[in-house]
């Protein structure tokens, strides 16, 4: 963990379970730093412990403050989480854009703090007059709600791609390795005299286009060595001769 991360603030929380629920969130993407603000049914609350199964030091190491105004009161940057208009003029950010900002501040030094509302309204107006921005997650408008731990889940994520470059596709290659260029060539070779010979390619017209499509098919398939051998033994074996197979079985 490193403390150059925002502070996820939970303003008057109900609900221990949901408490617990944004602590796993905030843990599953690297984040240990919360604040509760006047939390409904006291603090520390054994139903928030439960539900954040290994995230419990989590809460541990929670700040409880009696006000939203004293939980931020060491912050340079705040961000509001809120899905309904306010008759407050403030800039509003997707949680991307807010993360890319709050990355950069922390970077050059600066405390961030996020803050998440209550579960059945949300923030009140003169919690979002505190922030410097807010943060609204583009759901649908005819059910714009979220959970207290769906939103620190969503925001955490959106911090954690931004924090920590990740690849957006990689290739698991559980013990293999990607195929030389030159073994998919032999192996093209290998398939193109064996289907020539069979007669495959017919019309002789076409013989060309049918051989650079199954040569595209084969570069198309990014094969690992594990698969061309496959492929060399599949074709040998179909092609051993019928008297090498007694009673439907191959002989050795």
């Amino acid at each position: 963990m490193t403390d150059r991360q925002p502070i996820f603030v939970l303003v008057r929380p109900q609900m221990g379970e949901n408490i617990g629920a944004a602590a796993r969130a905030m843990l599953n993407f690297g984040l240990d730093r919360m604040r509760l603000v006047a939390p409904r049914d006291g603090w520390p609350n054994p139903k928030a412990t439960a539900m954040a199964s290994g995230a419990g030091r989590l809460l541990d190491r929670a700040g409880l403050y009696g006000t939203t105004a004293e939980a931020v009161a060491d912050c340079t940057r705040v961000y509001a989480t809120t899905a309904r208009p306010r008759d407050l003029t403030k800039q509003v950010l997707t949680p991307e854009a807010a993360m890319q900002d709050a990355n950069a501040r922390l970077a050059s030094g600066e405390q961030v703090a996020i803050l998440f509302g209550p579960e059945r309204a949300g923030l009140e107006n003169d919690d979002i007059a505190r922030a410097s921005a807010i943060i609204s997650v583009p759901v649908n408008p005819e059910f714009a709600s979220l959970n207290l731990a769906q939103c620190a889940l969503l925001t955490a994520y959106e911090w954690r791609r931004q924090a920590e470059a990740a690849e957006p596709v990689r290739m698991d290659y559980a013990g293999t390795e990607p195929a030389p260029q030159i073994e998919v060539e032999k192996l093209g070779d290998h398939y193109e005299q064996r289907l020539d010979a069979a007669g495959f390619f017919f019309p002789e017209t076409k013989a060309p286009g049918m051989k650079r499509a199954l040569r595209n098919m084969w570069s198309r398939l990014e094969l690992t060595r594990a698969d061309v051998q496959m492929f060399h033994g599949m074709l040998r074996q179909l092609l051993r001769r019928p008297d090498d197979l007694e009673g439907g079985e191959l002989r050795d």
